[in-house]
């Protein structure tokens, strides 16, 4: 567990800098009426996650930490069994993307997840699992104006009928 904490610390150190410094090239600060750039949400969020790697690193260092104590190995077999159940739904997540759209592959992720991995009732994996692409539709396509991927052709149609309803 010790070893883990650290690497674990300086990997997402690393990918806070490269955040950060990728978020700059777009403009970081405060825009005159305009607002924050498009780069400050990422350069700003990724600077506090590295203050936050720095304090882990300290806790590490000084000790203060349960893992930095502890002698025990970073995965159990119950740990590498869902590190490969979680991450496999994530990566099929992605790649159903872009048949299914990133609505269709969410609520096919949702039902592994909340249904097959969480074991929870039906009834309320079904609802879950429509009610959240649902929403989340409705944030990005009508309030945000972001087009999400929309995946296959064949879906064209629903994807129209769900845009009548935004206008």
């Amino acid at each position: 567990m010790r070893r883990a904490e650290i690497v674990t610390a300086g990997l997402l150190a690393l990918l806070s800098m490269y955040i950060m410094w990728k978020s700059t090239e777009l403009q970081i600060g405060y825009i005159r009426g305009q607002g924050p750039g498009g780069g400050a949400w990422p350069f700003w969020l990724a600077a506090i996650c590295l203050v936050s790697t720095g304090f882990i690193a300290l806790n590490w260092w000084r000790g203060t930490s349960g893992p930095s104590q502890s002698d025990e190995p970073f995965l159990d077999s119950y740990g590498r069994k869902m590190l490969v159940l979680v991450g496999g739904g994530i990566v099929g997540f992605v790649v159903l993307t872009y048949i299914f759209s990133m609505y269709g592959a969410m609520a096919l992720f949702l039902l592994y997840y909340i249904g097959f991995l969480g074991r929870h009732r039906w009834w309320v994996t079904l609802i879950l699992a429509t009610a959240i692409p649902t929403v989340f539709f409705f944030f990005f396509e009508a309030l945000m104006r972001i087009t999400l991927p929309k995946g296959m052709p064949f879906l064209e149609p629903f994807f129209n009928y769900m845009n009548t309803i935004i206008y």
